[in-house]
């Protein structure tokens, strides 16, 4: 299975890794390309999954860029690594069910090698970590995950947070989500994350050759 990895060092603006993945798409399709993984951060920006509400904009200033992937409004930039693929599920099983399992168990695997506990909830897409403050259990979004599929084509990916700004969240409602907060894994754990990336690549491949 031969699959390209791709990691970005300088920023890169969403849309053109988005037009970059539409490219790979057609690509697949035709048989010109491989599929595809890459590991970036973005320049700063909120996007729109296709089922965000306007009222999930809490600052109206925003310039909302609206995209074809599933979801609702989520935020990326600097310190958040963005893991996106093109992958071909016409070699695969042709299950979307199980490509988000295949998500979510290399998000939670990787956090393990790191000594943290985090799960998805069937209810609110993403990954969670259960946190203890002030007598109270609560719950704070660390990974969130937008896929869209095309031709049996699935592509975008996921974003895991790991030094990032958290203070940008405020001015939306994360994914939809009223009652809950965003982390991210320095705030939950101070050590190294230098090696999450090959990590998170290997349980990945791992995944999806099952």
């Amino acid at each position: 299975m031969m699959i390209e990895i791709k990691k970005s060092i300088k920023p890169i603006k969403y849309e053109n890794a988005i037009s970059f993945l539409e490219k790979r798409l057609d690509e697949i399709h035709s048989k010109k390309r491989n599929e595809l993984i890459w590991i970036l951060e973005h320049q700063e920006v909120y996007t729109a999954g296709t089922n965000y509400k306007d009222n999930e904009l809490l600052d109206k200033s925003i310039n909302l860029i609206k995209t074809n992937r599933g979801g609702k409004i989520t935020y990326h930039g600097p310190g958040q690594l963005v893991f996106y693929f093109v992958i071909d599920l016409n070699k695969r099983e042709k299950n979307i069910r199980k490509l988000i399992y295949s998500v979510e168990n290399t998000i939670i695997n990787t956090c393990k090698e790191f000594n943290i506990n985090v799960f998805a909830d069937r209810k609110n897409v993403g990954i969670w970590h259960k946190r203890k403050f002030d007598n109270k259990i609560k719950f704070e979004k660390v990974a969130a995950i937008g896929i869209k599929v095309k031709k049996w084509i699935a592509y975008h990916g996921f974003s895991l947070n790991i030094s990032n700004d958290l203070y940008p969240y405020k001015k939306i409602i994360p994914c939809g989500i009223k009652d809950k907060e965003i982390t991210n894994l320095i705030k939950i754990k101070k050590q190294g994350y230098n090696q999450i990336s090959d990590i998170l690549i290997e349980k990945f491949l791992k995944e999806i050759k099952n």
